[in-house]
Order: C-alpha cells, then sequence, then structure tokens
C-alpha cells in the first residue's frame, strides 16, 4: 500500500506519477492555492487533478519540514558546540595566585569555578522562571496599561483578589514599581550622562586630530637617532616574536617579512611562538622556520605543550629565555601581520637617548581593505582608532593603549611593570596601564605602517 493512499480512500492510483525536484523549494502556499484554483476551473476527468495537488501540497510539506527539522539540528549543533566552548574556556580560567603552592591553587580554582557556575545557574533559573511568568500574564491580557494594574488599585488592603495567580501577579507588578523601576531609571539616566562624557571625548579627540594635522605635529628625533638614519650604526640588540596559534593561512607571509628585516642578523633574533593544537600546522611552521635557518636567518622555534595563559602565557614563557637577557628591546608581530623591511630602522631610533621611553607603537595598514563590506567597516572604525584615539594621546598624553602587535618593547619597562599576567585576555592593554603608571612613556608613530590581513568570515565574501 502506498504511503499516501489515505487521501485517495485506497483507490488504486491512476495517472501520471508526481516528481517534485528540489531545484527551488522555496515555493510558496499562495502559489499552490492559485494552483488549485486554476485547475478546479478546468474539467477534470475522474479527479485526476485533485490526487495530483494533493501528492504536491503533501510532498511540499514534507519538504518544508524537513528543511525546518535541518534548521532546528543546526541550531542545537551550535548551541552544543557554544556551551563546550564555554565550558574549556571557563575550566581553563586562571587567577593570581602565585604566591601559594600548587594544592592551594587547585583548592581554589576550584572553589572559585564552583560559585560561579552557582550564579550562572541562579541567574538562569531565574530568568527562565520570571520569563514563563510573564508570558503567562501575557496571554491573560495584562499589561501596564491595563486598569486593575494601575499603581493606584494596587494597594493590598482594598485589592479583590480573584485567584492565586492575580494575587501573585499584582505584588510582583507592586514590587517592580517601587522597588525595580527607580534603579533602572538612574542605571538609564546614568548611562546617558557616560554617553555624553564619550561623545565630549571624541569631540575632543577629533580637534586635536585637526590641530596635529593643521600644525603637522609628529614625534621627531633626536639628533643622535637622526645621524642613525643618515647611515650610522646604531643597532641595539632586538628580540622579535611572533606569535601564532594554528596560523595555516599566513604563517608564510610573517616568518618571510620579519627573516627579511633591514637589521644586523647578529643583533637580531626571531623567536616563533607556536601555540598551535594541530600537528599538521606544527609541522609546517617547524619546516619554515628549518628553510629560514638554512638561508641564514637568526630565528628559533618555540612549541608548548600546556597553552597556559594562552597569548599572554605564551608570551611570558618566551621571555623566562636564558638569552633574552642579552637583548635590549622587543618587537612583537602577530601572524597576520606583514612588516616593511625598514620597520626597526624607523621605530627602534626613537629609543635612543630617550631612557622614559618605553613603546614605539606603528599604526595597521590594511592588505585586503577593499575585499568585501566587512573589510571596509574594519577599516573604517580602525582607521579611527590610530588617526585619531591613539595619535592624540600619544601626542598630548605620551599614553595609549598597546595594540598588542607591530610595537617595540623596552625590555627593562616590561620587567619594571610586572611582565606578562595571565590574568585577562587583553594583555595588551593591561601590560601598557601597568607601564604607564610605573613612568612609562609611549610614542605612536601614525606614520610607520605596518601591513595586516584583515581575516573575516568565509561566508562575508559573498557580500
Amino acid at each position: 500500500m502506498a504511503p499516501f493512499d489515505w487521501w485517495s480512500n485506497g483507490s488504486s492510483h491512476r495517472g501520471t506519477p508526481v516528481v517534485v525536484k528540489m531545484e527551488n523549494p522555496n515555493w510558496k502556499m499562495v502559489d499552490l492555492e492559485d494552483e488549485f484554483l486554476l485547475q478546479d476551473s478546468q474539467p477534470r476527468g475522474g479527479g485526476r487533478g485533485r490526487g495530483k495537488n494533493a501528492k504536491q501540497l503533501t510532498w511540499v510539506l514534507l519538504l518544508k519540514a524537513h528543511k525546518a527539522a535541518g534548521c532546528l539540528a543546526s541550531i542545537a549543533s551550535a548551541m552544543l558546540t557554544l556551551a563546550a566552548v564555554v565550558r574549556r574556556r571557563v575550566a581553563a580560567g586562571k587567577t593570581d595566585v602565585d604566591a601559594v603552592t600548587s594544592a592551594d591553587r587547585v583548592y581554589e580554582n576550584q572553589t572559585l569555578k564552583s560559585r560561579f557556575y552557582t550564579c550562572i545557574k541562579v541567574f538562569l533559573w531565574l530568568s527562565v522562571l520570571l520569563l514563563m511568568f510573564e508570558m503567562s500574564a501575557f496571554f491573560k491580557g495584562w499589561h501596564f496599561g491595563s486598569g486593575n494594574l494601575q499603581l493606584e488599585y494596587l494597594n493590598f488592603t482594598q485589592l479583590a483578589v480573584r485567584d492565586l495567580f492575580d494575587w501573585i501577579y499584582r505584588r510582583w507588578v507592586f514590587i517592580r514599581a517601587e522597588y525595580l523601576a527607580p534603579p533602572l531609571q538612574f542605571m538609564a539616566n546614568a548611562c546617558i550622562v557616560l554617553f555624553m562624557i564619550q561623545s565630549l571625548d571624541r569631540l575632543l579627540l577629533c580637534l586635536g586630530c585637526f590641530w596635529i594635522k593643521f600644525k603637522q605635529i609628529k614625534p621627531v628625533l633626536k639628533q643622535a637617532a637622526e645621524d642613525v638614519e643618515s647611515g650610522y650604526g646604531y643597532f641595539p640588540m632586538v628580540l622579535i616574536q611572533i606569535p601564532m596559534c594554528n596560523e595555516k593561512e599566513v604563517y608564510q607571509q610573517s616568518i618571510g617579512a620579519v627573516c627579511n628585516l633591514d637589521w644586523p642578523k647578529s643583533n637580531m633574533l626571531i623567536q616563533v611562538l607556536d601555540d598551535s593544537d594541530d600537528p599538521v600546522t606544527s609541522l609546517l611552521i617547524k619546516e619554515e622556520v628549518h628553510k629560514w635557518q638554512q638561508e641564514g636567518a637568526n630565528i628559533v622555534y618555540r612549541h608548548r605543550v600546556i597553552r597556559d595563559g594562552y597569548k599572554a602565557g605564551n608570551l611570558k614563557s618566551a621571555m623566562n629565555c636564558s638569552y633574552v637577557k642579552e637583548y635590549e628591546f622587543v618587537t612583537i608581530f602577530d601572524a597576520d601581520f606583514q612588516p616593511e623591511p625598514d620597520f626597526l630602522k624607523r621605530t627602534v631610533p626613537h629609543f635612543q637617548d630617550n631612557e622614559e621611553l618605553g613603546l614605539v607603537q606603528a599604526r595597521w595598514s590594511f592588505v585586503n581593505k577593499d575585499e568585501n563590506l566587512l573589510t571596509r567597516l574594519q577599516n573604517i572604525n580602525l582607521a579611527f582608532h590610530f588617526e585619531v584615539e591613539q595619535q592624540v594621546n600619544g601626542v598630548y598624553l605620551n599614553f595609549f593603549g598597546f595594540n598588542g602587535t607591530a610595537g617595540v618593547w623596552r625590555i627593562k619597562a616590561l620587567e619594571e611593570s610586572g611582565g606578562w599576567l595571565e590574568r585577562t585576555t587583553v594583555e595588551d592593554m593591561d601590560i601598557a596601564v601597568r607601564a604607564h603608571l610605573h613612568g612609562w612613556k609611549f610614542i605612536f608613530l601614525n606614520d610607520v605602517e605596518c601591513q595586516f590581513v584583515s581575516t573575516v568570515p568565509a561566508c562575508s565574501h559573498q557580500i
């Protein structure tokens, strides 16, 4: 018996079978209704038109159901993946407990994790409970504009309660109006004030940028440093670090660009700090390093088995090497950055005869800024960050946030500021604030650019 014989009341199938192709499964029910009307207006022979349309409708509904089930399955899979990622990130969280023993550290971490998960569970259950409560009230037709929910009618002594739900919901509305609304209104007003302050800050930054452009203000080298750029030999020991993790697409370009820097090989050491957990990627990066070693580059490969602290932990581990004490400056390039050959010659001379200078930050330039809409928006956003925020703060405050890459640090400044800490994932801003509090000055070079390959999701190429 055919699976859809219920429609024809068990009668045998007659006529041409219907084949539904998946070329355009997004049919509309309105189109099907129009087709029914057209076929009903035509003469039928033995009900053949009716059976054919019924099978078409059944197949379309099944295809729609299959598509909806596929969407639900993909959403469920994405949610499970997100939950697994969040669980791994929380489980790998660390605290600053370096002064205690390992046993105390494990105990404290477990305690913090237990409290954290408890707070999340309580918040989620409370949110679900309140959501169900509000949905029930919505289906009962209650809202804040209802006459029986006005605040003057919420007096407990004069209220005629019809059932338990009405009694609970009226008191919940009273609590919201008397105790929750005032602090929420205060927070909203505070957000408005903060927005006005931020807008004023942006206005002052734009005026400062205009004044810098009008007066052509920029960091100037001292006389000795200018002589260095003219050809004199000030070439201090510079350590270059390239932290990366599973950077299969860009590792060759970044390593090649750094190895081609115009700096004496004996005064420069390149550290490729590989945190990849993919054995194939690690092998490719190691082979690339070995290739440049054979070509004469002073480059080493470091791979961590345990990724404690992510990028901050990777940089901290590299700075603990014994040979680092031989170097005076450290330059950091992320795996998607490709510096120009004269990068060090345009940044390092600013440190000469300027013992208070701790950081020289260069600007980013985008290789693929016109690739699609996302890269263009990213270029606009970060161009304002470099052109306005960092340039103005660097000229007038001698402080700005380190961008995490394309910058040269004085190693002494890092050591006096406490070095890299794994307590946060924004280790660049963390070390910049601590260095500034220790009295170190920063310089931003708007005219020194480091090429950056903007990475976007694959779907954005269709924009």
